[in-house]
């Protein structure tokens, strides 16, 4: 029994795995930034470990074996694999709805004009990572002149009709810490973002989500490399809320890997925790009835989604 399952049983909260709704794909580690709190430690140079046509095919069957009503594509930046469309054009024909989690500054990068277009004629649900409204916030978190590719990005969006009231296009933003600390009151930021956002730039958004950095990988180094990292993880575990246990989103989600692994989240996907541990579970072989065979696995980590508000995909769940 590791420590976070030891928290469970004290304040008698239980992880029951339900029926999956949605299907979180991560399409591989290249991206067009290397920002300091990835925990999937995506960059340029991440070229190998990406998602093949075979294993796209195998994660399109998966939609039609599960009652999913959500495709959440992932990367690195998931519109530089070569199957996302396809996996796009797949959900849609299924009515499935689909988000890309974009970092913005893509749809500024020469080989991508396809896809603001694109992305709006499948009405796909951008959630696009902001970490500020300050420039020199954003620039150092994800590098220099990336602030000023996001807004330009972001008006992109809105000229097509994303964010706009009554549009059916949804543009949300991420924010990610910049320090080691619990995101602020998501309600509260959601109002400065649209404040400033709008005053700034007239750029307009649907939503604002909050996300706990998790202290792994990239992130895990960096923390380390300012001797901040025993002081985070012990903010985590301080902050426990047992409240949040029954939201997470692990309960509904099933996290496929750029090779067809299958896990619990993303983040355990980044820690090599798959499902069936030593002989793992893949969209090659995965029936519905395999799911229930297995436990939800955890270890320290899960103190990020389970601390203050807590965190999912989708922002605070408390």
């Amino acid at each position: 029994m590791n420590l976070f399952e030891k928290y469970l049983k004290q304040h008698r909260a239980y992880l029951v795995r339900k029926q999956p709704d949605t299907l979180q794909v991560n399409l591989g580690r290249l991206c067009n930034l290397a920002c300091v709190h990835c925990h999937v430690e995506a960059g340029p140079t991440q070229t190998e470990e990406n998602m093949d046509a075979k294993t796209a095919l195998a994660v399109v069957k998966l939609m039609d074996r599960f009652s999913f009503s959500v495709l959440d594509l992932t990367g690195g930046a998931p519109e530089m694999n070569p199957h996302f469309k396809t996996l796009v054009q797949e959900a849609c024909e299924r009515k499935i709805r689909v988000i890309d989690r974009c970092n913005l500054t893509i749809l500024q990068e020469p080989n991508y004009d396809w896809a603001p277009d694109f992305l709006k004629t499948y009405q796909v649900e951008v959630i696009a990572s902001l970490p500020c409204y300050s420039k020199d916030n954003v620039d150092h978190q994800r590098g220099k002149g990336t602030f000023k590719k996001s807004i330009a990005a972001l008006q992109l969006l809105n000229a097509l009709g994303y964010g706009q009231a009554d549009s059916g296009l949804f543009l949300h933003l991420v924010y990610n810490p910049v320090g080691p600390h619990l995101p602020p009151n998501q309600a509260q930021l959601e109002e400065d973002y649209k404040k400033r956002l709008k005053e700034d730039f007239q750029i307009t958004f649907n939503r604002l989500f909050t996300i706990t950095n998790m202290p792994i990988t990239r992130y895990e180094k960096y923390l380390k490399a300012f001797n901040q990292y025993e002081s985070y993880v012990a903010l985590l575990k301080e902050n426990f809320n047992p409240d949040s246990v029954k939201n997470l989103m692990c309960l509904d989600t099933i996290s496929v890997g750029w090779d067809g692994q299958i896990y619990d989240c993303d983040f355990n996907q980044q820690l090599k925790m798959p499902l069936g541990n030593a002989d793992p579970l893949t969209v090659f072989k995965l029936a519905e009835e395999d799911l229930s065979r297995f436990d939800i696995r955890t270890a320290e980590h899960c103190f990020g989604c389970t601390a203050g508000a807590g965190s999912s995909c989708q922002g605070v769940i408390v």
